[in-house]
């Protein structure tokens, strides 16, 4: 038997009874047990794990991990996460009360993604990458970032996204915010969601 970790918990009763608790140095992970020769990729796999991350959210903030990452006991999760561990916890203690939203947004105008054969190195390639992200009207990115501590990222020539870092009671607040962009800024296409585990704000 393996375990799919969901996240990485300060406390085990941030775990459990939801999901499995797996010791991890100081912290604690969760996770969905399966056979050790069930697909990762199978959809009810998928929705159970769904289900049990949602309800961990409900209970404590926790950082999530990547699907798809899976441990047979402790002393493989111990190995695998002994690099995080001391950040991770750092980063529990410290955002004990907050989640993540994110805001994705789509841009006014697509614009192509940049060939990195046309360019002699790749620092000039990055730099091109970086010209052509997608941008919005810079009064509405104005407005999404005094919502709150926020990371801008660029997914591409076509959007972009803003994580929010928002305290777990305020986030009606944030979604109030949210109507009122769609009002101030009815050309902007974008769409709000959340509340997450951590996840941009962990790197």
């Amino acid at each position: 038997m393996k375990f799919v970790v969901i996240g990485a918990h300060l406390r085990r009763d941030d775990v459990e009874p939801l999901a499995a608790a797996i010791a991890c140095g100081d912290l604690w992970l969760s996770g969905v047990e399966v056979a050790d020769d069930q697909p990762l990729g199978d959809r009810d796999l998928l929705l159970r794990v769904a289900e049990a991350r949602a309800k961990l959210l409900d209970r404590a903030t926790f950082i999530a991990i990547r699907y798809g990452f899976a441990v047979h006991d402790e002393n493989e999760a111990r190995a695998k996460c002994a690099e995080h561990a001391v950040r991770w916890r750092r980063l529990l203690e410290e955002n004990r009360g907050n989640v993540e939203m994110t805001l994705k947004v789509v841009a006014a105008e697509a614009k192509p993604r940049p060939d990195h054969r046309d360019f002699a190195t790749g620092g000039d390639y990055l730099r091109a990458l970086h010209a052509s992200a997608a941008e919005v009207d810079p009064k509405f990115r104005e407005a999404v970032s005094s919502l709150g501590e926020h990371r801008w990222s660029h997914r591409d020539g076509r959007s972009l996204e803003c994580a929010l870092l928002v305290p777990r009671g305020e986030v009606e607040r944030v979604r109030e915010a949210g109507a009122r962009l769609k009002q101030q800024f009815p050309e902007v296409a974008f769409l709000l969601s959340g509340p997450w585990p951590l996840e941009a704000f962990v790197e």
